[in-house]
């Protein structure tokens, strides 16, 4: 079983992500689809054996799934290419507009050095590239121990954050 970054430990990956290629959506287990499927299959997928949750792409708003949050335990974000920085923007508004409180989880092209600055976005979970190693990619987690802007988990900045 694939390993994955979550809460700041390293935990086995138990969901499995159904792309539009696969044979179909498995009766039963965790899975994540697609923002499509789910718009298509809601309710058949709420009532199978199993947890849901919906991978966002890039140029896919949260928005799109905003009245569906409470059902979701898990919202998954695509990045296809480090590069492509919108899924930062996506974490912090679900957790910021929102106040969703469930796992947020980077997949894709997620990279140690990234790590930090998508926590301070959101992110609790990261689904590491299988060419790279999770264990040292969870030192990303810790690059940086005083930071002064507030962030998607303590929005005051260091000045509000200090004690007298």
């Amino acid at each position: 079983m694939a390993q994955l970054i979550k809460d700041g430990a390293l935990t086995d990956n138990e969901w499995v992500r159904v792309t539009p290629e696969d044979d179909g959506i498995p009766a039963n287990g965790d899975i994540i689809v697609s923002l499509s499927c789910w718009q298509e299959q809601k309710e058949a997928l709420k009532n199978r054996a199993g947890k849901v949750a919906v991978c966002l792409e890039p140029g896919q708003e949260p928005a799109e799934i905003a009245a569906d949050l409470a059902d979701l335990p898990m919202v998954a974000i695509n990045f296809p290419v480090f590069a492509d920085g919108r899924g930062y923007s996506y974490a912090r508004e679900l957790r910021s507009r929102y106040g969703y409180q469930g796992e947020i989880r980077a997949l894709g092209d997620v990279l140690q050095d990234q790590l930090f600055y998508m926590w301070r976005c959101g992110f609790n979970a990261f689904d590491i590239r299988a060419d790279r190693d999770a264990a040292e990619a969870l030192k990303g987690l810790n690059d940086f121990t005083v930071t002064y802007q507030g962030d998607a988990r303590d929005p005051r900045p260091i000045y509000r954050r200090t004690s007298a």
